[in-house]
């Protein structure tokens, strides 16, 4: 960074302690900001920046001189009454600090209601924000506040218009038959199935297998056509795009697309003629694709399936599901073989299979963490997963040959220095990546994944490299997408829940209709449609990933409360300055700090995140097996706290 340019803008992400870090667009390394020289700058800010001449370490050090836009002007927090004024404490940390209340702004909330908050004067010179309250949401221990606070505090659109919902009202229920003119009629051709969670609503894809007579596969991968109801800058478009994806928390969905169309016209129900845009695909013994086409249909799916039982059909764990289904177990078979395939072809290429297992939330009829396990996957899973993946590939291949306006889903390849870093954790598990004429190579990785296969550091090793990679987005410009080992890879197989793949539905719909080609000034413009729309997906789907997180975390948290003073064995999965993070069989995390850690002090080291007992020279690493005590929960500020039980102090309580 040149001395020259010691004025810089960016955006402020504060920590809970008051300190934070500035983040400047282009700019790999972000400047560190002490908590005196924050100028009281809300955690989203964007601020302007004063470069330090000197910094204490190796990381670059700012004053924020101004806040140049506040991001946020409402949030929420819960409220908390005093005889003469009162003051919300965020639900979010690092937002900001309290915000005082005046009497006359306190509306109608009471002592711990979860309010939404309009903040009317920002905090300057030390003194707390200022606030009034716009909405009461409710008790923070009563049923669904927690869920419906995230909504609030992430200003969610939560509710359709009735102009929207009206608009998709108009279609009903059953198709039309004026429209099939043109498609291909696939309805009691062959066996087709949709395969999904036993919850799951909206069914936008829907697949058939086949084996030719020359000894390949043919594999038809069928999705609703959602371009066809949602026409381009309707009503429902506009929503669609404000929304960018829909927001999954636990048994609450915040759909892209109105039900009518989501669960409804749209959605590849069982016995239901329904319209598709699909992909069909010739496969060779060795997992090649050696043809594709793409064609709009129509088909009636034959059978609704379950991941559970179609494993059930292929295990043959149960003889009721199995006599059930007994016409179609050739089908499932098939599929499972060629999906088997793929895989292996996929992995060759260097694949990376990331068994990172999901958590599954137990709640009862309130809305309550009753239970938090692992979320159990099986083969079944895997079938759908290669078939998306064949078709998704196949699509951006074949339209970014043809220079088409598109929107691909982007994986760029690890930056170096932090692949150094993880290097350092890996020597402690015997494990390198290696890094050959400065290109990363998704094999080096894969090759390592395969070796952990089954050990104990496998989630740990697995987790390592996840927060190594670069985050996924969607673009304009073809990158190719590392985690896959693919060169060309785009979302094209969830159009009811995603706007990418309803844009590019949009783009194939209008090369079908003009013979595979559109004019000039139409690539002009989609071109540049493809790079906001990009771009705002990209910014929905990072919103909806911290919501769908931030909602798992309350829960898990909300559940570990009433387990206070359990012991429990966990793995370390984390090692910082201030503690080690601990990881349960059940995928809850909690943090042990160092006065819960043990009578000692410690010394961290941060090269490979390591404490070394300065005494007794115990060391804790990540990959440790640990036991620990459950001290505090906090589902408010989704923490949980534990504290070290020693081997003998476990012992003696057993």
């Amino acid at each position: 960074m040149q001395a020259k340019n010691r004025f810089i803008e960016g955006i402020f992400r504060r920590h809970e302690r008051g300190f934070g870090f500035v983040i400047v667009e282009d700019q790999e390394d972000d400047i560190y900001i002490a908590k005196e020289d924050s100028k009281d700058a809300f955690s989203g800010d964007r601020v302007l920046v004063k470069l330090k001449k000197k910094s204490t370490g190796a990381r670059q050090e700012g004053i924020i001189l101004k806040v140049i836009e506040h991001k946020k002007d409402t949030l929420v927090g819960t409220f908390q009454k005093n005889k003469n004024f009162g003051f919300v404490i965020p639900d979010d940390k690092k937002l900001c600090r309290d915000i005082f209340i005046s009497k006359k702004n306190f509306g109608k909330a009471r002592n711990n209601h979860k309010v939404l908050v309009q903040i009317t004067k920002y905090p300057q010179k030390g003194k707390k924000a200022e606030g009034k309250i716009l909405e009461v949401i409710g008790n923070v221990n009563e049923a669904g506040i927690d869920m419906l606070s995230l909504i609030k505090d992430y200003e969610l659109p939560y509710r359709f218009p009735k102009d929207v919902v009206k608009e998709a009202q108009k279609f009903g229920d059953k198709i039309d038959p004026k429209d099939i003119a043109g498609r291909v009629d696939l309805r009691g051709k062959y066996n087709i199935f949709t395969i999904d969670g036993e919850d799951a609503k909206d069914l936008d894809d829907a697949v058939c297998v086949q084996m030719l007579e020359n000894g390949n596969y043919k594999l038809d991968v069928h999705i609703a056509d959602v371009s066809h109801y949602v026409q381009e800058n309707t009503l429902l478009d506009k929503e669609a795009l404000l929304r960018g994806t829909s927001i999954y928390m636990l048994n609450r969905v915040i759909p892209m697309l109105p039900r009518e169309l989501s669960n409804g016209i749209c959605s590849l129900n069982e016995g239901q003629d329904r319209y598709t845009l699909s992909v069909s695909m010739e496969i060779d013994k060795k997992g090649k694709i050696i043809s594709s086409d793409v064609f709009k249909g129509i088909i009636n799916v034959t059978r609704r399936m379950s991941y559970k039982d179609v494993q059930a059909i292929l295990d043959n764990s149960n003889e009721e599901i199995v006599e059930k289904y007994k016409d179609y177990i050739a089908d499932f078979k098939l599929m499972e073989e060629l999906a088997k395939l793929l895989k292996e072809k996929r992995l060759t290429k260097g694949y990376l299979n990331l068994d990172i297992p999901e958590s599954k939330i137990t709640l009862d009829q309130d809305g309550y963490a009753i239970d938090v396990c692992k979320y159990e996957t099986t083969f079944a899973n895997e079938i759908i997963e290669q078939f998306m993946l064949a078709a998704n590939e196949t699509i951006a291949e074949k339209f970014y040959w043809l220079k088409a306006p598109f929107i691909y889903r982007v994986h760029e390849e690890p930056d170096i220095e932090k692949v150094n870093e993880l290097n350092k954790l890996l020597f402690n598990f015997g494990y390198k990546i290696h890094i050959k004429e400065g290109k990363i190579y998704p094999a080096e990785f894969s090759k390592i994944l395969k070796e952990v296969e089954g050990k104990p550091e496998e989630k740990i090793v697995s987790n390592m490299i996840l927060r190594t990679l670069k985050v996924a987005v969607y673009d304009s410009e073809n990158k190719g997408h590392f985690g896959i080992a693919s060169k060309y890879y785009c979302h094209f197989t969830s159009p009811i829940r995603r706007y990418p793949d309803l844009f590019i539905h949009r783009i194939i719909s209008k090369y079908l209709k003009n013979n595979y080609t559109i004019s000039e000034k139409q690539v002009e413009f989609y071109t540049k449609v493809a790079e906001n729309d990009a771009k705002q997906s990209s910014d929905r789907e990072k919103i909806a990933t911290q919501v769908e997180r931030d909602s798992i975390d309350i829960k898990k948290a909300e559940y570990m409360s009433k387990k206070i003073g359990e012991q429990y064995e966990g793995i370390i999965s984390g090692v910082t300055q201030f503690g080690v993070f601990v990881e349960l069989e059940n995928t809850v995390e909690g943090l042990i700090r160092f006065e819960n850690l043990g009578d000692e002090y410690y010394e961290y080291d941060a090269d490979h995140k390591i404490l070394i007992g300065e005494r007794t020279k115990e060391t804790f690493k990540i990959g440790d097996k640990i036991n620990i005590e459950v001290i505090d929960a906090n589902k408010q500020e989704k923490r949980i706290s534990f504290k070290r039980i020693p081997e003998v102090e476990r012992e003696e309580s057993l």
